[in-house]
């Protein structure tokens, strides 16, 4: 998700690179994870990571962590994984959480590279739309479209993709090419039920549809997310300018 619409939705280059052959691989996510008691398959990757001594030390920061998260106190959240990193460097998870938790506090550079390791680890695409966030946040305007440009050639999901196209309209409308944005960005067909990912993707179309004055398209979305009830802020002001 895009850091625009992060607010409204709180919940995710360098080396060798290979493309996908068949599905990418399927792995848990940290994000699904209340805070609370670590899920078994928390504590086995930490287990499997971690030398011995270090293992309970590690798997207490990481347990504080998941609980700041889930709370929304990513920088507190941030401290408790980078204590975590220091015991268990090897662990995806923790590079996972403190990448996403450097993102959510606004430390590009950090998630960036938290994020980066973690996609090597694990060979999972699910935070590659963060990555280009990331960049987008540090002003990295040739490595965003080279970012975008890569994703290109990997076999990705719905969720990876709707996201990816919201982060880079969303860069796009930045540079202040809304028509740009626009094949990028435009969605299929409404759908009665859509995914957070879709209904982020019909809010920045919607976006993009004001910037290139079209504002039939704008109207067709922003009524189309009416009729979900979405909360994203910016919403109220596209009805303005629809009057």
């Amino acid at each position: 998700m895009s850091r625009d619409d992060d607010k409204q939705h709180k919940s995710n280059r360098s080396g060798n690179r290979r493309q996908h052959q068949g599905k990418p691989p399927q792995r848990k996510t940290i994000t699904s994870v209340k805070g609370g008691q670590l899920p078994k398959w928390v504590r086995d990757e930490i287990i499997r990571s971690t030398p011995k001594d270090r293992r309970e030390p590690a798997l207490s920061h990481l347990s504080k962590a998941m609980e700041l998260f889930a709370d929304e106190r990513y920088p507190a959240a941030a401290a408790e994984l980078r204590s975590a990193k220091k015991l268990s460097p090897r662990s995806a998870t923790v590079r996972e959480l403190l990448g996403l938790s450097a993102y959510r506090s606004g430390q590009w550079e950090e998630g960036l590279r938290e994020l980066r390791t973690f996609r090597r680890l694990t060979g999972d695409l699910i935070h590659y739309p963060v990555e280009m966030d990331c960049l987008r946040g540090l002003g990295r305007t040739e490595d965003v479209i080279k970012a975008w440009e890569r994703l290109q050639g990997y076999e990705i999901s719905a969720t990876i993709n709707h996201e990816a196209r919201v982060v880079y309209a969303s860069f796009l409308l930045d540079q202040g090419r809304p028509r740009d944005a626009w094949p990028v960005i435009k969605p299929g067909r409404l759908v009665a039920s859509p995914t957070q990912g879709e209904l982020r993707r019909w809010y920045v179309a919607a976006r993009v549809a004001m910037e290139a004055g079209d504002k039939d398209a704008a109207r067709r979305l922003v009524a189309a997310l009416d009729e979900q009830d979405t909360d994203f802020e910016g919403v109220e002001e596209l009805r303005k300018q629809l009057i």
